[in-house]
């Protein structure tokens, strides 16, 4: 979102107005909803909206700012005493938000593109929590080497992108994800029998 200005008492109602009907249109549409839709419902000019917003990626972080910040408010008020189960749960919190939030999964790829940079934008604010969960675990050796909190939020985004509006999967995969496919008495011998996994077949 870009950074606040103040606005007369007409100007912030259009900007109210716009973020509530792209709000709405975002999530029926996803990310690419029109911006032109947008305006309109909003009962603006096309010009207004830009004025306001620069950017489809600001007009994004507008409409789901306030939601993320809920979110990071939730995992500072709420610390646990084990630190891996911790990430773990609030990881697969803002997973399933992004997966019942159509557009969020774009936008927070997207990063700050477009926005300024005076702002935090929603990728940050979640990296920011992310990071410190990310060192508790590690401290606690719940974590394995090498992982970092940008992993997680590919992962995570990656995950809610593919089950968008399906929590249920959503939450399986991610799981499945932080916990791993291989069982312990198998070990190394995952993808030697997976179906779409073999390499090339050779003529014969």
């Amino acid at each position: 979102m870009e950074r606040a200005k103040k606005l007369r008492a007409d100007g912030q109602r259009n900007r109210e107005r716009i973020v509530a009907a792209a709000a709405e249109l975002v999530a029926r549409d996803g990310a690419q909803a029109s911006l032109e839709e947008v305006a309109q419902r909003a009962g603006v000019g096309s010009a207004t909206l830009h004025r306001h917003f620069s950017s489809r990626q600001a007009l994004l972080e507008a409409v789901f700012r306030a939601g993320v910040a809920q979110l990071c408010e939730r995992a500072a008020a709420q610390p646990g005493e084990d630190p891996g189960a911790e990430l773990a749960a609030w990881l697969e919190e803002m997973t399933v938000y992004a997966a019942t939030h159509r557009g969020l999964a774009t936008a927070l790829l997207a990063g700050p593109d477009g926005l300024s940079t005076e702002e935090v934008c929603c990728t940050d604010m979640l990296l920011g929590v992310l990071e410190v969960l990310v060192a508790r675990a590690s401290s606690a050796g719940a974590l394995q080497a090498g992982a970092t909190s940008r992993d997680l939020m590919v992962l995570a985004n990656a995950v809610a992108v593919a089950t968008e509006n399906d929590p249920a999967t959503t939450s399986r995969l991610l799981r499945l994800a932080l916990t791993g496919i291989r069982t312990a008495s198998s070990p190394g011998e995952v993808g030697s029998a997976s179906p779409g996994c073999t390499g090339p077949r050779r003529s014969s």
